[in-house]
């Protein structure tokens, strides 16, 4: 076991590594953040599985606090409200669940970040879709090749690895930095 644990670490080590690369992408895609919540506009976070926790983590942090006192930030996970989830599921299908609530609520000026692993998860890929025909900014956080979802937003980050558990990790240390930007972008040294 010991063995494995040393092959996990180096392997999610080297991942962390090489986004050092796309530092810069990291940047653009908070201040694109910074700009739409600094114009007044919400953000939107959707996701499956991991991804839903990762959209929920994203929304906790900026709605509650990260790393300072300051005013909560308006961020939706859209993974939370198991009422309109499991209607539109029942009656509409799975694939529609994010891309009903990007019509409810989603308008130009605000953001929606879709985060897939694969990069293809169909109903991520639907939401994005509806958020771009709205005017929001589109954001994908994904995995590997980066699959249709990075093609499909204004604007995305591909953890390189194809390694599920190495691209959630990759995506909780962006929504970290991410974070810890919009924080001090927005409100600098307020406390």
């Amino acid at each position: 076991m010991k063995t494995r644990i040393e092959q996990i670490l180096r392997a999610s080590a080297d991942v962390q590594r090489r986004l050092t690369e796309q530092a810069g992408l990291i940047e653009e895609i908070a201040g694109r953040l910074c700009e739409v919540l600094g114009d007044g506009g919400a953000l939107y976070v959707m996701g499956n599985g991991g991804s839903a926790a990762d959209a929920q983590h994203l929304a906790g942090e900026l709605v509650g606090r990260f790393l300072m006192e300051r005013r909560p930030l308006p961020c939706h996970a859209l993974t939370t409200d198991s009422s309109v989830l499991t209607a539109v599921a029942n009656d509409y299908g799975f694939e529609q669940v994010f891309e009903k609530q990007v019509r409810a609520h989603v308008r130009r000026g605000d953001a929606v970040v879709g985060i897939s692993t694969s990069g293809n998860s169909a109903n991520v890929l639907a939401g994005i879709r509806a958020a771009r025909q709205a005017g929001a900014l589109t954001v994908g956080l994904s995995g590997g090749e980066g699959g249709a979802l990075a093609r499909e937003c204004d604007v995305s980050l591909t953890v390189p690895t194809d390694e599920t558990p190495r691209v959630q990790e990759g995506h909780a240390t962006i929504i970290h930095i991410l974070c810890e930007l919009i924080e001090k972008e927005l409100f600098g040294t307020e406390a």
